[in-house]
């Protein structure tokens, strides 16, 4: 099966564990501290902004915590997004919002983000669909104008930049996904990003039951305070914090993260020369200038009238597709608010047509050859 997904993972990665298992220190600890401080170099930010946590959508969640999001408050984000971002908005209390996207990007525009603003509006949640980094620069300006936070979910763009920017440092919050179907994987795992110095501070406590998280043991701690078992705690949180485990699988793959990125854009390159001017598929658009991607996610649009079918037709030969992400506006729980209370056209259209490709730094030219040739025919066959 050649699965849109797959992670790489190898003897490096199985060293540092074992590194791991060798120094009997397993959990919160130096490598953690050493992952958060290179990604931190990754992203061109200060190494106390960010906090290894156990996942994107405990980032997520902690988000909404750090900017006191609750009932009364409107928050927007594009119906094209992933559940978690809905479930934390609605779990909150606070009411999500729903944004149109450009059909071919997938990713709202200015213009989406401003139709749904209200009085009410505290936050948007901004989605870099399968990478692509959008308008994000123009989007954070316009929150930076109204008084809005910015949430971003990065958890598709962990190599993506605007003019030498990473997303996700554009906005006021933000968090990566390392979860098994990503491009840097730690099995579960995320990074949360703050960019205020004392919301920082704030974010490590509430991953780690409101605690300050200054000392790696008990026993360390014994060495400096009196009565070192009791508690100071300052935030009701949670334990969301990365371990030194998973922290280490993610240091040798944030490592290898170049020659990821690179091996995904040769697949699309193969995929764009034969698959296009194809009659019946459309290709993803090409990037703006300035802009970079992961390659996360590599998608074409058909009719709607065959896309299942076409789907269908390949997984029959092998070949996995999907869709990502169903939109958020026709799930029940969250009320179904729109912008304006009215459509969302190029939602609708995109959730209609749009199938994603397999795309991970697994497949070679062969493969890509095998998917390109498989997709061409199921549309020619469809199509009659």
């Amino acid at each position: 099966m050649l699965n849109v997904f797959q992670p790489s993972l190898g003897a490096e990665e199985l060293k540092a564990v074992g590194e791991v298992f060798e120094s009997n220190w397993l959990g919160h600890g130096p490598r953690t501290k050493e992952f958060e401080a290179r990604f931190a170099d990754h992203l061109g930010v200060p190494a106390e902004h960010t906090v290894f946590i156990t996942s994107a959508t405990a980032g997520l969640f902690l988000s909404t915590e750090l900017l006191g999001l609750g009932p009364g408050d409107d928050v927007v984000l594009p119906s094209a997004s992933f559940v978690a971002a809905g479930n934390a908005v609605a779990a909150s209390g606070a009411r999500p919002v729903f944004c149109d996207v450009d059909p071919r990007t997938l990713n709202p525009r200015p213009e989406h983000v401003r139709a749904a603003l209200t009085p009410h509006t505290k936050a948007v949640v901004l989605l870099h669909y399968g990478g692509y980094p959008g308008d994000i620069a123009e989007i954070a300006e316009l929150c930076r104008a109204r008084d809005v936070a910015l949430i971003e979910d990065a958890a598709c763009a962990v190599a993506s930049t605007v003019d030498g920017k990473a997303c996700g440092t554009f906005g006021d919050v933000a968090m990566w996904s390392f979860d098994a179907m990503k491009i840097l994987v730690t099995g579960d795992g995320g990074m949360l990003y703050v960019r205020d110095s004392e919301l920082a501070h704030r974010a490590r406590r509430l991953a780690y039951h409101g605690l300050e998280l200054t000392k790696s043991s008990g026993f360390t701690a014994a060495r400096v305070s009196h009565r070192w078992w009791e508690l100071n705690v300052q935030d009701f949180g949670r334990r969301v914090i990365g371990n030194d485990v998973t922290a280490a699988i993610g240091l040798v793959q944030l490592g290898r993260l170049p020659d990821f990125v690179a091996r995904r854009r040769a697949v699309a390159e193969v995929y764009d020369k034969l698959l296009a001017d194809t009659e019946g598929i459309v290709l993803p658009p090409a990037l703006p200038e300035g802009h970079t991607t992961s390659y996360y996610f590599y998608w074409v649009q058909l009719d709607a009238a065959i896309r299942d079918q076409v789907a269908a037709d390949l997984l029959e030969q092998g070949i996995y597709t999907t869709f990502r992400y169903p939109p958020l506006h026709k799930v029940p729980a969250y009320g179904g608010v729109t912008a304006g209370d009215g459509p969302l056209p190029g939602t609708e259209l995109s959730a209609d047509t749009t199938l994603l490709l397999p795309l991970h730094q697994q497949l070679d030219e062969d493969d890509a050859r095998t998917v390109a040739d498989a997709l061409r025919k199921a549309v020619e066959r469809r199509s009659v």
